[in-house]
């Protein structure tokens, strides 16, 4: 009788240790999914290229570098900023629409970018297919400027008419290039006018400002971050802005709205990434960048700028896309502005 009691202890025993062992193998297993699943997770790994198809030194330019800096501090990564100049955008943003949707390529946009679907017949990509947004990152005024040394007008509607009595004398206005938001500007502000104003292209924001410092064109549309040095130092003399309503930056000069009604054109920056790029990767960018905006910081550096934050949701900055795709193909129109 004890041996039988011995053998069925020992069973138990046995059994109580069988079990032990195949709970404790069934929880290491439960344990390591979760840090399977965070690893499998884990974004960025590496370096991380922010394509901009825009010249060095422009305003595209300078919000990206502000932005990538962002990232780099948030992400422990480097942001590498990848400058592709060429044809209104249309060279870089070619180059992102072809990069690898693996999280690692975002593309900084201006609106220029959507201009050029209502300005160029045939695109060797599909800004709408091609990408998904990220975020807005800021809008930026465009400033209607002269050369005080070369023209002596200092207000808006001694200008205008300056430019009317020009009939048969074509003023040369200079842009960023030809299907900027700068050219635009210009060729609807002739059109409101029935202006000769003669569009001169140039290779990016800081181009036209020399050219207008040299004395090569007598009026430039340009980024308000582009020539902030510019003003502030007096070399250029700003008539208007061509956003609805007047600049924080610049509230003593009047919005071209106020004498031409309907005069909006404000250029907008933005992130995005191709289409396909993981879904961990656009919510941790956006989040990253937004939070970024809201911050004092960086705030105050755009505002210096003389560029005002706008984040938002992919979703709203999708649909804000599709509205500007809609209004820069009216105005394309409107101005009757061709690419040269």
């Amino acid at each position: 009788m004890a041996g039988a009691n011995l053998e069925k202890v020992n069973f138990m025993r046995t059994t109580i240790i069988t079990t032990f062992r195949l709970l404790c193998a069934v929880a290491t297993l439960f344990v390591g999914i979760p840090l399977a699943w965070s690893a499998a997770d884990a974004w960025p790994t590496k370096p991380l290229r922010m394509i901009v198809p825009f010249p060095p030194g422009g305003a595209a330019d300078a919000t990206a570098r502000l932005v990538a800096e962002s990232l780099r501090v948030e992400f422990g990564q480097p942001i590498v900023v990848d400058n592709r100049p060429g044809a209104s955008g249309n060279i870089g943003t070619e180059h992102a629409a072809k990069a690898p949707s693996d999280g690692y390529t975002v593309l900084m946009a201006n609106s220029s970018i959507v201009t050029n679907i209502s300005l160029y017949k045939k695109l060797s990509y599909d800004f709408v297919r091609d990408f998904s947004p990220v975020s807005r990152i800021a809008f930026v005024p465009n400033v209607l400027v002269v050369n005080p040394n070369h023209i002596k007008i200092d207000n808006l509607p001694a200008f205008i008419k300056f430019v009317k009595d020009h009939k048969g004398k074509p003023l040369n206005y200079g842009s960023g290039g030809s299907g900027t938001s700068l050219h635009l500007a210009g060729a609807l502000f002739a059109s409101m006018l029935k202006a000769d104003l003669v569009h001169v292209p140039y290779k990016g924001g800081a181009a036209a400002a020399t050219g207008l410092l040299g004395g090569e064109v007598q009026l430039v549309f340009s980024p308000l971050a582009e020539i902030v040095g510019h003003l502030d130092a007096g070399r250029m003399r700003p008539l208007g802005v061509t956003t609805s309503k007047r600049a924080g930056r610049l509230p003593d000069v009047p919005a071209l709205n106020e004498l031409l009604p309907g005069f909006d054109v404000a250029l907008w920056t933005g992130i995005l990434v191709p289409t396909g790029t993981p879904e961990r990767a656009v919510k941790r960018l956006n989040s990253t960048i937004v939070k970024a905006l809201n911050a004092p910081e960086l705030h105050k550096r755009l505002f210096e700028q003389g560029a005002d934050a706008a984040g938002t949701s992919p979703a709203e900055f999708r649909k804000f896309i599709a509205t500007e795709i809609e209004k820069w193909g009216r105005l394309v129109k409107i101005s009757g502005a061709q690419v040269q």
